[in-house]
């Protein structure tokens, strides 16, 4: 398999973005996007057209940046643009609502290969088609850059919905999550340990024979399956509060008690076999709801908890809990696992 690390090397066969005009880059790239069902104007124009059915809409942007976010030897172009789509696909879906269009963003070094942004348009395109089909890259922005960054905006429909805030969590609730706990923190943490060389430097030989001991660890986190779907799917079925598990269980679960004015217990056991990782490992873009006591929970949910008494606290096993997680000023605050 190809990795980034290899692919950014400039070779006789390969035009580099400084060999290409934009226009020339722009008209490889457009082809490999996807069209988005609700575009009434897409990419081409000063601004794309996307249609809102009822005059609402809600929109997120996230960016991801080489060094703090991702490490070329560690990803593929691939990884690259499904991972920028499936976090803003996300934090979408934790509104309730439907993801509808991306505007995406990239600057990139200019002795970048062509090949870089046509395989990270590829991961755009593969990431809509298996998360949110439908949804489609409607405009975008390229630019120059020391440093290889990609910024997407995206665009989604309450389709008639109220949206599902952090702040509408009660007591009594019931806390549950639709994905993965862990995974994406455990991969992680695999990398920093064996995906480096002597000097502690990332090295891509050594990430690619992870990916083959620890396939489902390393695709957690480097191309996260986020169950972008059932976000509108517990809207329907009268979730009271929702959040996008992105820097951690249990920095995530805080957010909600705070703008809740509520406690977060969660039960040890429905943690799974690494509780650490599920609680502090981050980066595994989950969905955190809570729903009302009777509710049909959707399913793909799983319980976790209730929502207790305890203002802004978040327990295990009703005892307090550290709500340590991803901060990108600090780093990880708590252990992967």
């Amino acid at each position: 398999m190809t990795n980034a690390a290899d692919a950014m090397e400039p070779t006789n066969s390969v035009p580099t973005l400084a060999e290409l005009r934009e226009s020339e880059v722009l008209a490889r790239i457009f082809p490999r996007l996807p069209a988005a069902s609700a575009q009434q104007l897409g990419p081409g124009d000063d601004a794309a057209v996307v249609t809102a059915a009822d005059g609402r809409f809600v929109v997120t942007t996230d960016m991801m940046i080489h060094g703090p976010d991702f490490r070329l030897a560690w990803s593929t172009p691939l990884d690259l643009g499904w991972k920028a789509a499936a976090t803003n696909l996300s934090d979408v879906a934790a509104m309730g609502a439907r993801p509808t269009a991306l505007v995406v963003a990239i600057a990139a070094p200019p002795s970048t290969p062509v090949s870089v942004i046509e395989g990270i348009a590829d991961g755009l395109r593969q990431c809509c088609e298996a998360l949110a089909p439908g949804c489609g890259v409607v405009g975008g922005d390229l630019s120059a850059s020391d440093t290889l960054t990609i910024a997407v905006t995206a665009f989604g429909d309450l389709e008639g919905r109220a949206p599902v805030l952090r702040s509408g969590a009660r007591v009594g609730d019931i806390v549950a999550i639709a994905g993965s706990l862990g995974a994406a923190g455990r991969g992680l943490a695999l990398l920093f340990e064996g995906g480096v060389d002597d000097n502690g430097e990332p090295d891509a030989a050594r990430a690619e024979a992870l990916r083959r001991t620890h396939p489902e660890l390393l695709a957690a986190q480097l191309r996260p399956d986020s169950p972008v779907a059932l976000g509108a799917a517990a809207a329907v079925a009268g979730a009271s509060a929702m959040l996008d598990v992105s820097d951690g269980l249990a920095i995530d679960a805080g957010r909600i008690a705070r703008a809740s004015n509520v406690g977060i217990d969660f039960e040890s056991a429905a943690l799974g076999d690494f509780p650490d990782a599920a609680l502090h490992g981050g980066e595994d873009h989950g969905l955190l709801a809570t729903f009302p006591v009777g509710t049909q929970i959707p399913a793909g949910f799983r319980k976790l908890g209730v929502v207790t008494d305890a203002a802004g606290i978040v327990l295990v096993d009703g005892s307090p809990h550290d709500q340590d997680g991803w901060d990108p000023y600090r780093g990880w605050d708590g252990a992967a696992g």
